[in-house]
């Protein structure tokens, strides 16, 4: 079962000639999250694959280079005929703000729109999964993140031993899988624990938004397999991250290593640091190894803890960090 991350746009503020205003996409299975839809994302969409059949998006702030992409996604969406529902979540104040963007600049939206206002701790339920927003510090506005974390799975049948005590493939297996004990011909009672492993935890995975580093990130965050935190600035700009509600690398690198997270994705990159953010990197790694600078474009693969092929959780990490330091 797949879970990854598309990064469309890493910049703050303002996009630069290298990079986007957020924006990113989570696929799961086949389904589309988009979180944040900073202007320009419908292209940055349609340029990294992202399918436009995405039936969620969720907002964690109303900051312009967060939402104003909204307006040409919906446009968008009407010409192309679209007719599903579009659910949209955000902080306090969405449906005021996202109705609107919705709307502007559109003859007529002829898909219904779902607009629902989420607050801290706020389970949104799906199929094997949950979103779940948490409360951020980001200068005056009402500022929320989000995680998504998955149930747990089933453990790990053993065909081997199955055959091994006779008990014949088919719908036996199954049951025994599904947690059932199975009598055999012969009498003997299988129970499922002598078969089945412990339940394995599903991935979690942690979107901050804009952010000053916080205890609720570091909580929401506890043990994630991946947090993808700001790092709008380097240390030489600490007074000014803390001025307008931001992180420094090096600050959300403390939040990873709090929160015992696998790996971090640093983005949302002032412009000064578009083209080499280096210096980035280094700080955050005087704190946390598993650190990756998010470029546009770049995916991130999160696999199951059992499937993992490096202590960070994905094999493309090393590769993806070369790449971006040089």
């Amino acid at each position: 079962m797949s879970l990854s991350v598309r990064f469309l746009g890493t910049s703050a503020a303002r996009p630069t000639v290298e990079r986007n205003v957020s924006s990113l996409a989570v696929v799961r299975e086949g389904e589309t999250l988009l979180f944040d839809c900073g202007e320009g994302t419908q292209r940055q969409m349609m340029r990294y694959g992202i399918s436009f059949a995405l039936n969620d998006v969720f907002i964690t702030h109303f900051h312009g280079d967060h939402i104003i992409g909204v307006i040409g996604l919906f446009r968008t969406l009407a010409l192309q005929g679209r007719t599903e529902p579009m659910r949209m979540f955000g902080p306090r104040g969405a449906a005021r703000v996202l109705k609107g963007a919705a709307q502007f600049g559109v003859d007529r939206v002829g898909f219904p729109v779902e607009i629902t206002e989420v607050a801290p701790g706020q389970r949104i339920e799906r199929d094997g999964y949950a979103i779940i927003p948490f409360a951020t510090v980001h200068s005056s506005e009402v500022s929320i993140g989000y995680t998504l974390v998955e149930e747990d799975r089933k453990g790990r049948f053993d065909p081997d031993l199955a055959r091994s005590l006779g008990v014949p493939e088919g719908p036996l297996w199954g049951k025994i899988h599904k947690g059932e004990s199975v009598t055999l011909d012969d009498g003997r009672v299988i129970e499922p624990s002598v078969l089945v492993g412990p339940r394995r935890t599903g991935r979690s995975l942690a979107i901050t938004g804009d952010t000053r580093p916080s205890e609720a990130t570091i909580e929401a965050a506890r043990g994630a397999d991946l947090l993808i935190h700001e790092a709008t600035f380097a240390d030489e700009e600490a007074a000014r991250a803390s001025e307008t509600g931001h992180s420094t690398a090096r600050e959300a690198a403390g939040v990873a290593a709090a929160a015992g997270v696998r790996r971090l994705a640093l983005t949302h990159f002032s412009a000064r640091y578009s083209r080499d953010p280096g210096a980035l990197l280094k700080e955050a790694r005087e704190l946390f190894d598993q650190v990756v600078l998010a470029r546009d474009g770049m995916e991130l693969e999160i696999p199951f803890a059992d499937d993992r092929t490096d202590g960070a959780g994905g094999a493309k990490t090393a590769t993806e960090s070369a790449a971006l330091e040089r």
